[in-house]
């Protein structure tokens, strides 16, 4: 439970005076600090990097149950652990949700309820009957999205017939076409691949009665006219796209599909070359690689076949194999983890000759992506660089992790400050060259932001298009500041300008990659305050009164995923140690260490540090697709909080920032 405000006055570090403002050598800072930076050192691996788990909600335990099923090769003491998994989450009300504290949700719930009946749990049991009674309130399998409904087809539990069309031909569309597989996200990409060799062979399994979900079809539907619904103007892109699907289903009955052979072979080896050498999976994330290992049965691979074989240890790969509480994570974070450490660890003290930081950088350097991958179609930039989140993914490097990665290797004193500086360059390079119009930077591709596809019948995972954010191009800018870049650039005005067009009216800016406007107007006002913006202009300091204005009476600060939905609770939430270091660390960079709200959530991280250095965090603070699947990055509790401690240090020491190892 967190601290009482009654119990955080008091505290022995609190000055005697007025202000109440910890003095710059606080001997509880600097205890709270040692107690943090030993929790991450016993973590590390030998290699130097560190790995956190990403804890997820119960739809991927439930989803690799029903793939079994589908498979027709079912491991009894994994589905069980599965199970074990699925029930330890069921809700109150008999349903499942998709994040911490979050109200239970139509696609999470169906998944659970039909887990557990492939698995031997009948319709009829005390817990089975309250899932369906809170299935039905949801409206039932009509109202999933297309992709759950699709691996409900898969077992015979949905019509083929109206689930929309994801033609094969879609890949031999070439690169300058109105439409083509690089205008979508690349997560996106690599889900709809697979899919659409998928939808070709409809390879259904038929079960038996007892194991079927007529009872998930509200009163007089299950038979329905499940066709989905136009938008009520006529001249729509959403009409469209359904009159398209109309016609594809006819052209697909009349067996007239003169490019579909040519299509599934070139599918076939897209999705083949991503699978192969360099990558751990395609695109090294959950559901890319169940799709996967599901088209290359349909394509006729076998089990013992070495590329199916591959895949499937891949995705075996994301097993945590918790006795207690068996987990499946939807990718690995050791890239990401091994940056934001380095840069707590450093920033905190750390020295940078230091073996720890050494090690560590040495293992991101050595992680540096030189593969020309998917990102090429849309930038013609001639030199491969930048990182990926995970171990392996070659394909699909990343602007937050490069972004990141460079801030963490610029605090680690180089053995070969030449190598390094090529490095830089490279990679700097590399991040400029994936600024879009707009001035703003997205995360995997460039200019992957035409609206009109979120009106395609199969796009509705709500992440379909990769758009530039304000978290990603604050990031590039805290980057740029603290290597001193010329922070009159014309790509630095235009990221600042386009800081200004994405601010909200209250002076909150959106969190694409965390919850989410707490992570967003954080980063924003670090990165300004790096790449050097005066930071008592008025639209700057509306952010900083908008982290003030939402400090929980505790001292600390939350935000959950509901405001993805409601932006009206923007801001609102039971205080986190992560979200409590973002708020303190935007604050702070608007100048002013002596104001109320940075003491107050000093005190509150303070008071909450546990005793091995770490603090309790069950909240999920990390966005995957917003208002469809979120993370709990187990090391954000761990990281961020000591971070913020550090900052709040190094600013009232007089240092702006710890000073680099490169410089532009």
């Amino acid at each position: 439970m967190p601290p009482s405000p009654a119990n955080l006055v008091a505290l022995p570090s609190a000055l005697p005076d007025s202000t109440g403002a910890f003095p710059a050598a606080d001997p509880q800072i600097a205890s709270a600090i040692k107690r943090a930076q030993e929790n991450l050192l016993r973590q590390q691996h030998p290699d130097g990097h560190w790995c956190g788990e990403l804890l997820v909600d119960s739809t991927l335990c439930s989803d690799y149950i029903l793939f079994m099923h589908w498979l027709g090769q079912v491991d009894d003491a994994l589905q069980q652990r599965c199970v074990r998994h699925v029930l330890k989450r069921q809700l109150t009300d008999g349903g499942w949700n998709i994040y911490y504290g979050g109200p239970s949700e139509v696609n999470a719930s169906v998944k659970a309820y039909f887990a557990l009946k492939l698995a031997g749990h009948s319709a009829d049991l005390p817990f089975m009957q309250e899932a369906r009674a809170n299935i039905l309130r949801l409206g039932g399998i009509p109202k999933m999205n297309t992709f759950s409904k699709l691996y409900l087809a898969l077992l015979g539990q949905f019509p083929w017939q109206y689930l929309p069309s994801i033609p094969v031909e879609m890949i031999l569309f070439p690169n300058w076409s109105f439409f083509n597989i690089y205008k979508m996200s690349s997560w996106s990409r690599a889900m709809l691949i697979p899919l659409a060799i998928i939808n070709h062979f409809k390879p259904t399994r038929e079960l038996p009665g007892m194991k079927q979900l007529h009872e998930l079809y509200p009163l007089g539907t299950e038979h329905m006219d499940f066709t989905l619904p136009r938008d009520p103007r006529f001249f729509a892109w959403r009409n469209f796209f359904l009159r398209a699907d109309h016609g594809l289903k006819i052209i697909s009955k009349l067996g007239w599909r003169p490019m579909r052979k040519r299509a599934l072979e070139e599918a076939e080896r897209w999705m083949l070359e991503r699978i192969g050498k360099g990558s751990d999976g395609l695109a090294a994330v959950f559901p890319a690689m169940l799709n996967a290992l599901i088209a290359l049965r349909a394509l006729g691979y076998s089990t013992n076949h070495p590329v199916y074989a591959k895949a499937a240890r891949d995705f075996a790969g994301l097993f945590v194999d918790d006795p207690e509480d068996f987990r499946i994570q939807p990718c690995l974070s050791p890239v990401w983890d091994t940056a934001i450490n380095v840069i707590a660890l450093a920033e905190s003290g750390l020295p940078a000759e230091h073996p720890a930081l050494r090690n560590a950088a040495n293992w991101l350097v050595n992680k540096e992506v030189r593969v020309r991958g998917d990102w090429t179609v849309n930038n013609p930039h001639t030199e491969a660089s930048g990182w990926a989140f995970e171990y392996n993914n070659v394909y699909y490097p990343d602007t937050d992790d490069t972004a990141m990665v460079l801030m963490a290797l610029r605090l680690a004193k180089p053995e070969d400050q030449q190598a390094l500086d090529a490095l830089f360059q490279r990679a700097i390079a590399w991040q400029l060259s994936f600024q879009c119009r707009d001035g703003g930077w997205a995360a995997f591709d460039k200019e992957v932001t035409k609206h009109w596809l979120e009106d395609m019948p199969f796009a509705d995972h709500n992440a379909i298009l990769d758009p530039t954010c304000s978290d990603l191009t604050a990031r590039t800018l805290e980057l740029f500041g603290y290597i001193n870049f010329d922070a009159m650039k014309r790509s630095v005005r235009g990221a600042v300008q386009y800081l200004i067009d994405t601010q909200d009216d209250d002076g909150s800016w959106y969190g694409r990659w965390g919850v989410n406007y707490i992570y967003g107007t954080w980063q924003v006002l670090r990165g300004l305050r790096a790449i050097g913006e005066n930071m008592t202009q008025d639209w700057i300091l509306r952010g900083r009164d908008w982290l003030e204005s939402c400090q929980n009476d505790d001292g600390g600060w939350g935000e959950t995923c509901a405001t993805y939905e409601n932006p009206v609770l923007k801001g609102k939430g039971e205080s986190t140690a992560s979200q409590t270091a973002w708020a303190i660390m935007g604050i702070c960079a608007c100048g002013d260490l002596d104001r109320s709200s940075v003491q107050r959530g000093l005190r509150y991280l303070l008071s909450t540090q546990r005793s091995d250095g770490a603090w309790d965090e069950p909240q999920i603070t990390g966005t995957g697709f917003p208002r469809v699947f979120y993370l709990k990055y187990d090391m954000y509790r761990q990281n961020f909080p000591l971070l913020a401690l550090a900052t709040y240090i190094n600013y009232r020491g007089g240092l702006g920032h710890y000073p680099s190892f490169y410089h532009c």
